[in-house]
């Protein structure tokens, strides 16, 4: 069997992406990074929230090595993936007005935090409210969303805006409507979805800038170290233990 032609051009796909979004978003990656330095810095909380396969790349940041320890995801049950039964109930809660809401009321969140908000379409009433309503509660919103969504497809949001429309910081995943890269004679749908490859890196390049903001201001940043290598409990014990105040994942 040779070489699939199929899956090079989705590695081609994929580089493409990243290299755009590397270029495009740079000046965004920075000023997120430094909006959770700050948050950091100035005793504030970390959080990340998707729904569906955007919750991927919230969970790619919460409790791993070489991650902020920080970082807290923001759960809304039956949205957080595709463990829910049944999995389109996760998809119709999306759009259920009001749940963004409930959530925040109940959740540790104060005013000088900051939440990464990830939605690669932004037209759903969760993301939308989860910005709006976090904004009124004083945090910082940074939105992680394929911005072409806002001009070729309709919101599902009363107020007819999106995730875009409420952030303070955008980064725009530039996945094209649809999320598939690729199509082929005898296949009727496009697949090889590509939005999960580019929404983590763009989360983990947010985190290295605010690590490299962190070290400018002088801040040791609280990062964890990998559980399989000699001395990482010890470590991981330590930084949770200074910042377990701002660690709501081990409650």
């Amino acid at each position: 069997m040779g070489e699939s032609k199929l899956a090079g051009q989705f590695f081609d796909a994929a580089i493409g992406l990243l290299q755009e979004v590397r270029d495009g978003d740079s000046a965004e990656i920075s000023a997120a990074g430094a909006a959770i330095a700050a948050a950091v810095a100035n005793g504030n909380r970390l959080f990340a929230f998707g729904a569906g396969h955007s919750s991927l790349a919230a969970q790619d940041v919460v409790y791993r090595a070489g991650g902020l320890a920080l970082m807290n995801l923001l759960a809304v049950p039956g949205v957080v993936g595709v463990d829910v039964m049944p999995a389109t109930l996760g998809s119709a809660l999306e759009r259920v007005d009001g749940l963004a809401g409930a959530v925040l009321d109940s959740s540790p969140v104060k005013a000088g935090d900051v939440l990464i908000v990830i939605s690669l379409s932004g037209r759903n009433a969760l993301p939308v409210e989860m910005a709006m309503n976090a904004r009124a509660l004083g945090l910082t919103v940074i939105g992680v969303t394929s911005v072409a969504y806002a001009t070729e497809t309709k919101s599902r949001h009363v107020s007819g805006t999106y995730l875009k429309d409420h952030c303070d910081i955008v980064l725009d995943s530039k996945i094209a409507v649809g999320d598939a890269e690729l199509t082929h004679e005898g296949i009727e749908a496009p697949f090889a979805p590509a939005s999960t490859v580019v929404t983590c890196a763009l989360m983990q390049a947010t985190m290295a800038a605010a690590a490299e903001e962190l070290v400018r201001l002088g801040v040791e940043p609280p990062l964890l170290r990998s559980g399989n290598v000699d001395g990482g409990h010890e470590w991981n014990g330590r930084v949770m233990n200074e910042y377990g105040d701002r660690i709501f994942y081990r409650r």
